[in-house]
Formats: structure tokens, C-alpha cells, sequence
């Protein structure tokens, strides 16, 4: 079966076909880096990085390029001239630090949990800072093209001169139009256009420009990265669904209006994650960074297992039920292995592996059906629970982890309390102290604690057992 995956821009399943042979080329939206990641967030990273990952797996070299967002994303992003406060600068203002205090720290954050997600490292990873130069010139060409126009140091694109706007989203400029609720802005043309470059004497972060001192727009800096590192077309571009419109509507009018090539040929997007049944919010409680849920001692495998066990078309709602029946399966997947890696191969087993290796990439091929290849892969797991497996059947488990990227070689198996050394021996005493006494919050904490050291903790009837994971 070819690999196929769900274009947006067309609205159907296409046999995946990438421009060079054998070589792809990828561009994610990344991170805006004034706060923590959220599990929102780290869907959309996760599924790009399992869409790296299976292409690689069937043979093809990705140039993966995810941003960093640094200026320019304001507050209110969901019409296509963004308003509101710059989120850098509203975040540095809170906290009392600058701009490039706020960045940098949270860039480091977004990496660090990246990898506790196992996220594999992009080819590059272009801050927009760093690049104004590439922006300013994309607008000048936007400009010289007749797309853009230059009012009071602002520059704006010119909606009205890219006739395949909307596209993407389904939406004509004149259904944009009827239903637009923009603040009245007499710079410019029409209301939908949205801008490249702003000239606002307020705004913290100022470059200069051949229009004068401003920052760029949110939309121009991703045009100008993926342009600058993957060429004027790119095979496959993700993000959120909530990024079609007006983000993505805005790149391609940018970008195709500037080089008049297509550019992206492939438009992947995932859908919103629900927490609890609802959309995550800080004022009903169930607002989630990645960082809340390792403190509280989940298994940050068990996390981004359940990030990509839904199909990436389909909402996901996200519990905290939902990560610990997660650890559970990431113990019998650490269980298996261990069978696995200790049993012997036989006729059966050969046969099972033949059978699951045809039916995980058949599920995958077909728009990276994970549901589907997970069931195989439990299905497989089953059998030979049974009828027993050996080597091999570790290897196909090894190989198909380099798509789950859960790390499945790193479980070692389950041991007692008293196989720890001193310390661990200590702390996992001391909690089932306080679990005999119904002191959960301190036993927790201390649950937390050894997460932390990469100790996982199981309670059975018999007691207390514990193993090493990777951090």
C-alpha cells in the first residue's frame, strides 16, 4: 500500500509524494516562547515528530525545520492582522524581566521537555530574531510584486491581489468580509489585510527597516525560515488546526505571492486536545503544561503515549486517568520486552512477526492510522504472550518503536525494595509509610521525587516494586 496521508488543502487522502526522491522536506510550527508548553502544545509536537519518524522508517531523509517564535505573535491571534499585546512582552512585563530574559528561558524549557517527550532534535530550530533580515527582504519582494503596500512605516498585504486566498480554509475573501469584526483601521485598504511589518513606537522589540524602526508580523517570519532553510517548496508543513486561518492562509499568500511557486504541497493538521471533556482553561482547572504532569510523578513515556495513541484527525481527551491506564500499558510493553529478550524464536513467532510488520504499515501508510497500529502491535503482543517469542520478536518491537519513540529498550524490568540502593531503599520505605497511613499527598511527593531520578513505581499486593526508566 502507498503512503497516503489527508491534505487540507485539497480535502483527501493523496499517495505521498515527495519533490526530490527519497528526501523530504518538513516544516513544523513551533513554539511562541513566553510561558510553558502545554499538552495542547506538545499533541502537535509529538505528531510531528511520529510523521519524522515513520517517514523515516520507510527510507526517506527528513529535513525537519521547527521555529521558535520570539516577537511578533500578539494576544489575540485569531483573525489575520493579530492584535492585542506582543506575548513576549506581555510575559516579560508580568515577570518584571526583559523580552530576551523571557525567551531565552523558555526556549530552553521547550527544549528540555522536548526531550523528556523524546521529541528527535530538528535539522534547525530558527529563532525570528535572528532572522529580520530574511523578513524585511520577503516584504520588499511582496512589495515590488504589487501584493503588499507601505502606510505610516506599516506595511500591509494586500489581500485583494492573491485571488487563491482562502483556500486553504475553505473561506472566500467575501465570507471573510461579511463575517470580519476587525477594529476600524484607515491605514489600510481593506479590512482583511493583515500586516508584515508594524511600525508601533510602543512595542519593546524595534529593528530597523527600509520603512523605519518596527517588527515584524507574525505570518511573514514563518514564510521567511521555511523559505530561507527548505526552499520556496516544501513537501509537508503541520500544526493545529486552529493555525489554518488565519496563520497558514497567510503564509501561503505571502510566500506563493512572492516566488509564484506552490508552497507546500502537503498540509497536515491536528485536531484540538480536550482535557476532561472540555477545552483547556486556567480558570476551570484543567490547564496543563508538561511540566505540571511530571511533577506530580507520571511517566513522561506514558504522557507521550497517550499524546499519539488517537488519530491525529480526531480529538483527543486528555485525562489523568487516561496517563495512568498510559503507565500501565508502557509496563506491559516493558514486560513483553523483557520476554521477549530472554524467550526463544519458533514457527509461530515468525509467522506473528510477518503478520503484525504488514499490519502496522498498512495502518500507518493509510494517514498514520495509529489507532489501527497499536491494536496490531497488541494483537502481536498477545500471541506471543502465549505461544512464547524470542530475539526477533524483540527486534520487531525495537523497530517499531523507532516510530512510537517510547523508548521501549530503555524499561528494565521490575525489582523489590530491597534491590535499590540505600537512598532509593529509603524513599520507597518511607512512602509505603505514609501509604499505610493514608498520607497520600506526602507519599506522592515522594513518588514525584523518584520520578525525577528516573525510578518508576508500581504498588501491587505484594508490595512496593520499582525500575530505572531514561529521564
Amino acid at each position: 500500500m502507498a503512503l497516503r496521508f489527508y491534505n487540507t488543502l485539497s480535502r483527501k487522502k493523496e499517495t505521498f509524494r515527495p519533490l526530490k526522491k527519497g528526501i523530504v522536506k518538513m516544516y513544523n510550527c513551533g513554539p511562541t516562547v513566553y510561558d510553558f508548553a502545554h499538552i495542547g502544545n506538545f499533541r502537535a509536537y509529538v505528531f510531528a515528530d511520529l510523521l519524522r519518524r515513520y517517514l523515516e522508517y520507510k527510507g526517506f531523509r527528513v529535513k525537519q525545520v521547527m521555529n521558535i517564535t520570539d516577537v511578533g505573535h500578539m494576544s489575540i491571534d485569531d483573525d489575520a492582522d493579530s492584535r492585542g499585546e506582543d506575548k513576549i512582552e506581555a510575559s516579560a512585563r508580568k515577570q518584571h524581566k526583559t523580552p530576551l530574559e523571557i525567551s531565552h528561558f523558555y526556549t530552553k524549557a521547550f527544549i528540555e521537555d522536548a526531550k523528556s517527550m523524546n521529541l528527535m532534535k530538528p535539522m534547525k530550530m530558527p529563532k525570528a530574531t535572528k532572522h529580520i533580515k530574511e523578513m524585511t527582504a520577503l516584504v520588499q519582494k511582496l512589495i515590488k510584486k504589487g501584493h503588499a503596500y507601505v502606510v505610516n512605516g506599516s506595511v500591509y498585504y494586500d489581500v485583494g491581489s492573491f485571488k487563491k486566498y482562502g483556500r486553504l480554509s475553505g473561506n472566500s475573501i467575501e465570507q471573510l468580509r461579511a463575517g470580519a469584526r476587525l477594529e476600524v483601521n484607515p491605514e489600510k485598504k481593506n479590512p482583511l489585510d493583515f500586516a508584515l511589518w508594524i511600525s508601533n513606537p510602543k512595542h519593546v522589540m524595534q529593528w530597523d527597516s527600509p520603512w523605519g524602526r518596527g517588527y515584524p508580523g507574525w505570518h511573514i517570519e514563518c514564510s521567511a525560515m521555511s523559505m530561507k532553510y527548505l526552499g520556496d517548496t516544501i513537501d509537508i508543513h503541520t500544526g493545529g488546526e486552529d493555525n489554518i486561518f488565519p496563520h497558514h492562509e497567510c503564509e501561503i499568500a505571502q510566500s506563493e505571492g512572492a516566488t509564484g511557486k506552490p508552497f507546500v504541497r502537503y498540509w497536515l493538521h491536528i485536531r484540538h486536545l480536550m482535557v476532561n471533556g472540555q477545552k483547556m482553561s486556567k480558570s476551570k482547572g484543567n490547564f496543563y503544561t508538561l511540566r505540571d504532569l511530571l511533577a506530580k510523578g507520571y511517566n513522561p513515556k506514558a504522557i507521550r503515549y497517550l499524546l499519539l495513541s488517537a488519530h491525529y484527525r480526531t480529538r483527543l481527551n486528555f485525562t489523568e486517568d487516561g496517563v495512568k491506564k498510559a503507565e500501565g500499558l508502557i509496563r506491559r510493553f516493558g514486560e513483553f520486552m523483557e520476554n521477549m529478550r530472554t524467550g526463544k524464536d519458533n514457527a509461530k513467532s515468525l509467522r506473528a512477526i510477518k503478520k503484525v510488520n504488514k499490519e502496522f504499515e498498512a495502518a500507518m501508510d493509510d494517514d498514520l492510522n495509529m489507532p489501527r497500529a497499536l491494536a496490531s502491535i497488541f494483537e502481536f503482543m498477545r500471541n506471543l504472550n502465549k505461544s512464547g517469542g524470542g530475539p526477533k520478536a524483540y527486534q520487531t518491537m525495537i523497530a517499531f518503536d523507532s516510530v512510537l519513540g517510547l523508548g521501549l529498550s530503555d524499561i528494565e524490568a521490575w525489582k523489590v525494595a530491597k534491590d535499590a540502593e540505600p537512598e532509593i531503599r529509603k524513599l520507597i520505605k518511607k512512602r509505603e509509610e505514609l501509604r499505610k497511613t493514608n498520607k497520600w499527598s506526602e507519599a506522592d511527593k515522594i513518588r514525584a521525587a523518584l520520578t525525577k531520578k528516573g525510578i518508576v513505581i508500581e504498588d501491587t499486593e505484594k508490595g512496593p516494586r520499582w525500575r530505572k526508566v531514561k529521564k
